[in-house]
């Protein structure tokens, strides 16, 4: 929190809720023998299957939001739970391409289904999934994810003028 602010700022509070939504997600689907970011992962691949899409592992990190290496680190273990096929990708030899086998299209979809009713608790305060209130938290979101959010560099003395 900042000193200049009565209550919590802001960063704080996006902060709390994205531990909130990670902690429930993770006890969630843990039974289901998966965490969080193995969700995220999962989800993803399934909604871009679902499109005939067969993502690349760059591809599925540039959707998620999550590094390129955590994404081969996820998806190495969920080839291991058998749940996705890793393949070479026959136009670019370096890229390896993801799809969910049939066991992991079964798990994905009682996640899905999982986080749904959890996503409908937590949205309850504004009225529900399919509340204005809801949409317009969701267009509000929508618009800081997609502002460049890049870390300034100190400004000493030590450092003008010349290039890191």
């Amino acid at each position: 929190m900042s000193k200049g602010s009565p209550g919590p700022t802001p960063g704080f509070l996006v902060w709390r809720l994205a531990n909130k939504w990670r902690v429930a997600v993770d006890r969630a689907v843990a039974p289901l023998g998966l965490t969080h970011a193995q969700y995220s992962l999962v989800a993803s691949l399934y909604g871009m299957q679902r499109t005939g899409e067969r993502p690349s592992q760059r591809r599925l990190a540039d959707h998620t939001g999550l590094e390129a290496l955590y994404v081969s680190k996820l998806a190495r273990a969920l080839e291991s739970s058998g749940l996705i096929e890793r393949t070479r990708d026959p136009r670019d030899p370096r890229a390896v391409q993801l799809a969910l086998t049939e066991q992991g299209r079964t798990v994905t979809r009682q996640a899905i289904e999982v986080v749904h009713e959890l996503l409908q608790q937590l949205l309850e305060p504004l009225g529900g999934l399919d509340a204005e209130r809801t949409r317009a938290f969701t267009d509000e979101l929508t618009t800081l994810l997609d502002a460049p959010l890049e870390p300034s560099l100190p400004h000493h003395e030590s450092t003008q003028g010349r290039t890191p």
